[in-house]
């Protein structure tokens, strides 16, 4: 048995009907030109329906604190098979918002993977598709270490065939992909020495809180906002895929990063949401920006902390707000790099534990530490295949809390950046326009490299 970690734990007890704590991913595949219209029939024939699932895929609950192995695994309460009528990206929208929807079952390990047919091309006179819509529960796994476990169930070679399905992939054979658990005396050692360097932090912290032009981000800076509301049980989520090269042309101009512009984009698009619905706050939103505290390649626990950062969404200037953030993100950079791990995940509990408490008791829905969720979750420039069907886009989905209506997370896949948006639609009107206003935040990036063209 392995215990669970005070994250995993917490995953499970934010968990009700409203808030599923699943993250989850579509993927889309163009069957291959030796394919037909049976292919994904024929790969569904082809998967053993005999085989046990490996590591982590048999790991469930046992008496709330631990993982242990499921000895009883039957294929058909995990997998299903979905055929779209019109084969239209609304359609793929509807079923898999529906499929989000639902809470995975505590009695089984904490996973679902749904296969989708009939898929329109993406664009005119391309190959048919199909799609995969893989939910994992976030005590079981965090986005990144999620990303990994698909990504090593594909292939970079075309010409495989037969690969075994991503949960038959003994990941405990491949290096450094399952971390050998820690003992007590390693665990309380590190929290030790994390006491001292995390006050000292903290203490910074107060002595900023009071300095002028300081980038730092108190857990009672967040303004109310339409986004921090009670949410329904009904979810709706989008897709969009970009050309990565745009969100690389404007970071090498203005010398940020890539996530820094991405978040910007964003930021104009909240920005001009809230605008449309009369609800823009005077004071900037903050966004939670998960990082990933992983050293080594495993792929299974919860290794993220998050970033609070200014989105400076009350600036008109676009140019300002993205210096505004790439400024607010690197100070949280800089404060965790000088932490641990522990250190990290301590100096995270103890300054935004209220937060937590906030969303476990939903006491204060309109009253958070934060606005909203911008996930960035890892990606590969690698071509991948299933059984010769090549993937062209991975769109993450992922949690909603009871006060925080609306996540916004991004892959990268090859040359492109994959966005999705996950939403309750009865408490965020018209939430549909984000996905184009988010396009809209590009072009004004894209507009300030011209002198020839107005400033937005």
């Amino acid at each position: 048995m392995r215990a669970l970690s005070i994250v995993d734990l917490l995953f499970l007890i934010l968990e009700n009907a409203k808030q599923p704590m699943h993250v989850a991913g579509l993927c889309t595949f163009e069957i291959p030109a030796d394919g037909d219209d049976g292919f994904v029939a024929k790969l569904i024939s082809e998967i053993n329906t005999d085989a046990l699932p490996n590591f982590p895929f048999n790991q469930m609950l046992y008496r709330r604190l631990f993982w242990r192995t499921s000895d009883d695994f039957q294929l058909y309460h995990h997998c299903h098979y979905h055929k779209l009528e019109t084969g239209s990206d609304d359609e793929l929208m509807t079923l898999i918002s529906h499929i989000h929807e639902r809470r995975l079952e505590r009695t089984r390990p904490l996973w679902s993977l749904h296969l989708i047919d009939n898929l329109l091309p993406e664009t005119l006179g391309a190959p048919k598709r199909f799609a995969l819509f893989l939910k994992v529960h976030h005590a079981l796994t965090d986005g990144v270490a999620a990303m990994r476990l698909f990504q090593r169930s594909l292939s970079q070679n075309p010409q495989d065939k037969n690969i075994l399905p991503v949960w038959a992939h003994n990941l405990k054979r491949q290096k450094n992909l399952v971390q050998a658990p820690k003992t007590i005396k390693q665990v309380a050692r590190e929290q030790l020495d994390s006491i001292r360097p995390v006050c000292r932090e903290i203490m910074q912290d107060f002595a900023k809180k009071y300095a002028q032009d300081t980038p730092f981000i108190s857990s009672f800076d967040a303004p109310k906002s339409i986004l921090n509301q009670r949410i329904g049980t009904a979810r709706r989520l989008g897709f969009r895929p970009f050309d990565k090269e745009r969100f690389v042309l404007i970071a090498k101009a203005f010398d940020v990063s890539t996530n820094d512009v991405i978040l910007a984009v964003c930021a104009h698009a909240l920005r001009q949401y809230l605008l449309g619905e009369n609800q823009l706050p005077s004071q900037p939103l903050i966004a939670f920006v998960p990082i990933s505290l992983r050293k080594n390649d495993s792929a299974f626990g919860n290794q993220i902390s998050f970033v609070p950062t200014n989105l400076s969404t009350h600036q008109d200037d676009a140019l300002t707000r993205l210096m505004d953030i790439h400024q607010s993100i690197q100070d949280g950079k800089n404060r965790f790099n000088r932490l641990s791990f522990a250190g990290v995940i301590n100096y995270t509990a103890l300054s935004y534990g209220w937060a937590g408490l906030n969303l476990a008791t939903g006491a204060l829905p309109t009253k958070q530490a934060f606005n909203l969720i911008i996930s960035n979750v890892p990606g590969d420039d690698t071509p991948l295949y299933l059984n010769g069907a090549r993937l062209t886009g991975i769109y993450p989905a992922s949690v909603l809390f009871d006060g925080q209506a609306l996540n916004i997370s991004f892959t990268n896949y090859q040359n492109r950046i994959d966005f999705g948006i996950t939403a309750c639609p009865s408490a965020l009107p018209h939430i549909d326009k984000l996905i184009g206003l988010i396009e809209e935040g590009l072009q004004v990036y894209e507009n300030l490299l011209s002198k020839d063209k107005p400033i937005n």
